[in-house]
């Protein structure tokens, strides 16, 4: 048997990526298509249907568009033969979720469902389900449901079953034509191979599914909404099944579009973040590992299931067979400093930048270097898109106390690299006060990659060494680990995700090791994090959220009166 390939394929926020390769975890080829659509939060595509606050919606087309443009690239740059391509894994931001009629297709790709926005793909940032999740919260509590301290005492309005019930709030048809409502991940799969599978990742991260009980009883639902009583059994049926599981094989069709053979094995779809635990080669207890990018999701294993303040959830069997796979993480991190550089940067440093040839970010990061921990006199609160872990309240906003008239944009941007490290910090403490260890760190994704002082902040605020994934693509890569698996090693492919993660997972050589000195100087900054962190999150000034409340009520208002 010749050398053999697997195609990974990373669907983000605002592009999908695909990677191909070998069955040493060598990356051949990659390509990164970026979505026509974007992020539709403003108005709905060739409409004039304007969205509220807090919407994050996508176009389903554009998945199946990096499937035509981004396989065959990286086939055409590659030079590998497709007959030596012997599996296909996707991983999915999530909750990305979709709803579909009877015969798999999307609502919003209807004539009459274009112009409803609830037919159309809800992003995982999609937060305008908060109230839903408030209630499903406060019901749950009540009732004392087993399932509530498994997702650290709340479930978030990014997941599924605040979704659905917001679309059944606000526009029941839409419910009653849904026949299925799908993960996006789970969509794609369908596309590919024309079976529908619900990947077990998806279902007991979001969907408040797990292996032993199953989804929340009847009873429960009918708390909810009685008209949700028969949901699971109905429009979330069908058979949920392990990652690494084959899917089915791409149909005749999908592969001409794709430049692969018919017949190719296609894993059952993960979640971004889980896929990425494999990708660095982590498969025990005690590692964390961060996906970071526009936000992070903090990954770990561990032997038992224990109950952790705000974390996303525990899984048995969520990310490697055989151990709990417990998720936590921060809603914005690379996206604040987007913001930062997009909305609150003078003039002056974006022509600086451009004069040094340079990006505005590295203009940033050089100057930021400069300064010791504490030297900036400012404190932030890193809840620019609301608080996944701990508080799980995507209420909550951005702080920054300590700006004089003698303040910098340098100064300011390092303040916000910190404030994303002591949210991970507070993230890591709790998972330790709850008994689940963490000995090192791992990260992956655009951010560790590119700001070296962002990763040098991590590693002195959390005390903690933190190794580097090899790859830039590294939930592409753990993709193609499954792909190797769902492949079977008949085929050239591998027994077990471990077997695959020993062979083809890589770290860089490089680490980033605590400076003792920074180290007790932001264990100081970090306690006043603490007490803000609390004092604004925990309800004793609940500022924030009347402030939220008299913008939205406002440009409500003020939007009727426009229209009268």
């Amino acid at each position: 048997m010749g050398k053999k390939y697997v195609i990974g394929i990373d669907y983000g926020t605002e592009s999908g990526r695909a990677v191909l390769v070998d069955l040493e975890g060598n990356e051949i080829a990659d390509h990164v298509t970026p979505y026509p659509h974007g992020v539709i939060d403003e108005v709905l595509p060739e409409s004039n249907v304007q969205l509220e606050p807090d919407w994050a919606l996508q176009h389903p087309a554009d998945y199946i568009e990096v499937l035509a443009t981004a396989v065959p690239t990286v086939l055409q740059k590659s030079g590998v033969n497709p007959a030596d391509v012997i599996g296909v894994g996707i991983d999915f931001t999530s909750c990305t979720m979709l709803p579909v009629d009877a015969s798999g297709e999307p609502l919003c790709l209807k004539p009459e469902f274009r112009n409803r926005p609830h037919s159309w793909v809800k992003l995982w940032k999609h937060h305008a389900a908060q109230d839903e999740a408030n209630l499903l919260n406060e019901i749950a509590a009540k009732r004392g449901e087993a399932f509530l301290p498994r997702y650290g005492g709340k479930i978030s309005s990014e997941w599924m079953i605040a979704k659905i019930w917001q679309i059944l709030n606000e526009d029941p048809e839409i419910y009653e034509q849904t026949d299925l409502f799908l993960e996006g991940t789970d969509w794609v799969i369908f596309k590919m191979t024309g079976n529908i599978v619900r990947n077990s990742c998806a279902a007991g991260y979001k969907s408040i599914w797990h292996k032993q009980d199953g989804y929340p009883s009847k009873e429960f639902f009918r708390a909810l909404d009685p008209r949700l009583e028969h949901l699971t059994e109905t429009k979330l049926r069908g058979p949920i099944v392990p990652l690494g599981t084959r899917a089915g094989v791409l149909t005749n069709e999908m592969a001409a579009m794709m430049g692969l053979l018919p017949g190719t094995a296609v894993a059952v779809g993960n979640v971004d973040a889980h896929a990425a635990v494999p990708g660095v080669g982590v498969v025990e207890p005690g590692k964390l590992v961060m996906a970071m990018g526009t936000s992070i999701c903090h990954m770990l294993l561990g032997t038992e299931e224990k109950y952790v303040e705000g974390m996303c959830g525990v899984v048995e069997d969520g990310i490697i067979p055989g151990y709990f796979g417990y998720e936590a993480g921060q809603s914005a991190v690379g996206d604040i400093f987007a913001w930062y550089v997009e909305q609150g940067v003078p003039a002056y440093v974006k022509e600086a930048a451009e004069k040094e040839g340079i990006s505005v970010h590295e203009w940033l990061e050089k100057r930021a270097a400069a300064y010791r921990p504490g030297e900036t006199g400012l404190l932030a609160l890193d809840w620019w898109n609301g608080n996944r872990s701990v508080l799980v309240d995507t209420d909550l906003t951005g702080l920054i106390v300590g700006y004089t008239l003698l303040t910098k944009p340098e100064e300011i941007y390092r303040a916000l690299l910190e404030a994303t490290a002591f949210g991970t910090r507070k993230i890591i403490d709790a998972f330790v006060e709850n008994g689940v260890k963490v000995d090192e760190l791992y990260a992956c994704g655009g951010l560790p990659q590119k700001n070296k002082l962002l990763m040098q902040i991590y590693a002195d605020v959390t005390n903690r060494e933190i190794k580097i994934a090899a790859s830039k693509q590294t939930p592409a890569v753990g993709a193609a680990m499954f792909a190797a698996v769902a492949a079977g090693k008949e085929n050239g492919g591998y027994e077990s995700i471990v077997e695959a993660a020993r062979n083809m997972g890589k770290v860089r050589e490089e680490t980033f090791k605590p400076i003792p000195e920074n180290v007790a100087m932001y264990e100081q900054l970090y306690q006043e994090y603490t007490k803000l962190h609390d004092y604004f999150g925990r309800g004793e000034n609940d500022v924030m959220k009347r402030l939220k409340h008299w913008k939205e009520t406002t440009r409500a208002a003020k939007e009727s009166m426009t229209l009268s």
